[in-house]
């Protein structure tokens, strides 16, 4: 995928920068593998908004993505690449040999036509699912288990990835996106490559009206606010606000909220960078 820019033709093109989806080789989803979507705008069963800054967008149907990848050696035909209104990343239809329709997570560099399998026994290329016991040190993996079956959990968002670094005893060495150093399971299952769309976050949407489309209301900064409504609100004039926090008090900047008695505690070897 690129980015393009736009002929500043009105405001709200002028500075944006948009995804020009050459990677897209069809609009129509397949209508076996989309279900409806209810959407709650921010609120709960009384009615009453419990969640702020949510509502409004444009209707979506979600499309079943398989993340556990569990249908072994059976090779399946990449059909078409699409875009999916619920993530940053691509998506695939796979066509698989018995017959099977299933929606995958679009690595990067998969094109119509290609085969892709999962399973023990299977070449490390791009699209393959496999064991992290089988796949060689150095490699660019996504969709990502933490444990067995359960489905891929780890870099499944546009342009991320995660690298096999080592394997030691029964366990896998991975260098997370976001830096982190963790051990994860040789039996887990991941896909080989890196998640397509990775210009993702290089878009402008351009206008606060293409923000309402994606289902997001407009936010009032705390300092904006009166003090009753935030602990950063009040003051003459432009007045910093005091230390960053939310609306409820908790602190914005170095506070750590990682449960220190977790039990996955013992499986990171290096936290992420700050």
């Amino acid at each position: 995928m690129a980015l393009k820019r736009f002929k500043p033709v009105t405001p709200g093109t002028r500075f944006r920068v948009g995804a020009d989806y050459s990677d897209v080789t069809t609009k129509t989803p397949e209508k076996s593998l989309i279900v409806k979507k209810k959407r709650s705008g921010g609120r709960n069963n009384s009615g009453r908004m419990t969640m702020r800054q949510i509502g409004g967008g444009h209707k979506k149907a979600y499309r079943l993505i398989d993340f556990k990848r569990d249908k072994k050696d059976v090779p399946a035909k990449v059909a078409t690449i699409e875009y999916d209104p619920n993530r940053t990343a691509r998506i695939a239809l796979l066509h698989y040999a018995d017959g099977e329709k299933r929606y995958i997570i679009a690595p990067e560099g998969l094109k119509v036509g290609m085969t892709v399998v999962s399973g023990e026994n299977v070449k490390p290329e791009i699209g393959n699912t496999m064991p992290l016991s089988k796949i060689p040190f150095g490699s660019v993996v996504h969709n990502i288990e933490l444990n067995p079956g359960q489905g891929g959990t780890i870099a499944r968002s546009a342009g991320t990835y995660a690298q096999l670094t080592a394997r030691d005893g029964k366990y896998a060495i991975l260098k997370m996106p976001s830096g982190e150093t963790r051990m994860v399971l040789l039996t887990c299952l991941a896909t080989i490559g890196a998640v397509s769309n990775h210009d993702h976050g290089g878009q402008v949407l351009g206008k606060a009206g293409r923000n309402r489309w994606l289902g997001r209301r407009p936010r009032v900064r705390g300092v904006a606010m009166n003090p009753i409504d935030h602990p950063m609100g009040g003051g003459e004039g432009r007045k910093a606000g005091g230390h960053p926090r939310s609306r409820k008090g908790l602190l914005a900047n170095g506070y750590k909220t990682r449960t220190k008695k977790k039990a996955t505690n013992r499986y990171i070897i290096e936290r992420r960078k700050k």
